[in-house]
């Protein structure tokens, strides 16, 4: 498949209505600032309007959602269309994460604001994805939906379970694509493709490329056309965005970042880690240097996430600290600054990481830390992508280099200010759902060690619920059914002074 390439621009002069978009369509995108397109979307346009299968490939941030999404609303809601929009899923988008779903599902559902289906109700657009309860999406489903947006595992649940059929799907989009095989979607792909009719419009979007890509796309689309918006030549990232790479202590990393935080025009930002663990603690310690920050990895719950992304988007806070799962979900065009805390695996997830600045013609910085141990896997991400920086300068929170290169104001210290309510520590305090919280520990229960009746700690020894005896139990301690009862002490016999034990 040879690419059509455009060239690599944010918007073009023309509109969407110039290239033939439903008035509703255009007044809908029109109220949100969007007139005209991205160079994905301009060449794409034409061809997913005829029903051609397609390959959209672009960088991070350059517009393929509206790409797939404004020619996919437009031909199932185009008058004598071959399937009628009846409740039944008319199209079907797939995406490798939640965050990414929200997302995908919140610019389809701006753009189908003014479309109707048939007997003239709202074109509904549904979300399906896990870490929530089935019954609202069962329920979202029986009312009708004629665009699902929604998580290979999820999908394939309900599928399964007869709530969501498949059989009249005109148009099927695998968005990410690179980012699902990476994730080990490929096997539930394949069961969604084997439960949808054969003739179809066929649509597959990704920021990079890789042979696996090419031979799902060989497997299951039509003759497609594939569409590059960027010369063969362009790096993998955008050239708007500014990269500093520095080699850092481990034990100095929060401070140096709480420098970076500081920086003159600094806006939202984003901290990128390797692990659950750490992007928690990060957040931990920035929240206790005063920074309005939140927390998004795996081991919180679905609604501890939503809401972190809902309050980083809304402005609530302005620091969001996340694992690569994150990378994939978020579309803010405002984020100035992201810092990537641990490097990332490979020169792919770097290349989505720093895309979540720099975005839509604007520009951004990106702030890389590399451990010594991590110096020969920055080596070969930096070889991969010629950034030419393979011996990245050693760099504290106090080096002058580092305030001059990021216009940090001089005698900047680590803190802002009182600590601030540390981010949603849920990791276990939530279930999968985000339905109900764990039950907090008793901290008012203390157990106390003995040794020959004194408390391990030289303190009298403990009576019942922690108390030392002779005092009075406390006001809050634990009573009815939580309260576990009182074991009642035995006491031995004194023996008489030179008495001697008698066997029985």
């Amino acid at each position: 498949m040879t690419p059509l390439i455009a060239p690599n621009r944010a918007a073009s002069e023309s509109t969407f209505a110039d290239l033939g978009i439903r008035p509703e369509i255009v007044r809908a995108l029109s109220e949100k600032g969007i007139e005209h397109p991205f160079a994905i979307q301009e060449l794409t346009l034409p061809l997913a309007l005829t029903g051609d299968d397609l390959i959209g490939q672009a960088r991070t941030g350059m517009g393929k959602t509206f790409a797939f999404g404004v020619p996919l609303l437009q031909r199932i809601t185009t008058p004598g269309a071959d399937r009628p929009l009846n409740g039944i899923p008319r199209a079907l988008i797939v995406v490798p994460t939640r965050e990414l779903c929200l997302q995908v599902h919140g610019d389809l559902a701006t753009a189908a604001k003014y479309l109707s289906a048939d007997e003239g109700r709202p074109l509904s657009v549904v979300s399906i994805y896990g870490g929530r309860p089935y019954e609202p999406q069962v329920e979202a489903l029986r009312a009708g939906a004629d665009v699902v947006v929604g998580t290979p595992g999820r999908l394939l649940d309900l599928a399964q379970q007869g709530h969501l059929q498949l059989g009249g799907l005109s148009v099927l989009v695998l968005d990410e694509a690179d980012e699902m095989l990476d994730l080990g979607f490929l096997p539930d792909i394949e069961r969604i493709l084997r439960q949808i009719p054969d003739v179809r419009q066929s649509m597959l979007f990704s920021a990079t490329m890789p042979d696996p890509i090419i031979t799902l796309a060989r497997t299951f689309m039509n003759q497609p056309t594939h569409i590059r918006a960027e010369a063969p030549h362009s790096s993998a990232v955008h050239d708007s965005t500014k990269q500093y790479v520095y080699r850092a202590h481990a034990l100095d990393k929060v401070e140096l970042i709480s420098r970076v935080l500081q920086a003159r025009g600094r806006g939202a930002t984003m901290i990128f880690t390797r692990t659950k663990r750490t992007a928690q603690k990060v957040a931990d310690e920035l929240a206790e240097r005063g920074f309005a920050v939140g927390a998004v990895h795996g081991d919180l719950g679905q609604i501890a996430r939503e809401k972190a992304l809902k309050a980083f988007r809304t402005g609530g806070i302005d620091v969001l600290v996340a694992t690569d799962v994150a990378a994939r979900g978020i579309d803010i065009d405002d984020i100035t600054h992201v810092i990537n805390y641990q490097i990332p695996e490979d020169e792919q997830a770097y290349v989505h990481r720093i895309g979540r600045t720099g975005r839509a013609g604007k520009t951004g910085i990106a702030v890389t830390l590399v451990d010594w141990d991590d110096l020969a896997r920055w080596t070969m991400i930096d070889k991969a992508l010629g950034l030419s920086c393979p011996d990245p300068a050693e760099t504290y929170s106090n080096s002058p280099h580092l305030y001059v290169e990021l216009d940090i104001p001089t005698g900047t210290q680590g803190s802002v200010g009182t600590a601030r309510k540390a981010p949603a520590k849920r990791a276990a305090s939530e279930s999968r759902n985000g339905d109900q919280p764990a039950p907090q520990r008793n901290t008012d229960r203390q157990r106390r060690r003995t040794r020959g009746g004194k408390a391990a700690t030289g303190h009298p020894a403990a009576g019942v619920n922690g108390q030392a005896e002779g005092e009075a139990p406390a006001a809050d301690a634990p009573s009815g059914d939580g309260a576990r009862p009182a074991r009642r002490r035995r006491r031995r016999p004194r023996k008489s002074a030179g008495a001697t034990a008698t066997a029985n």
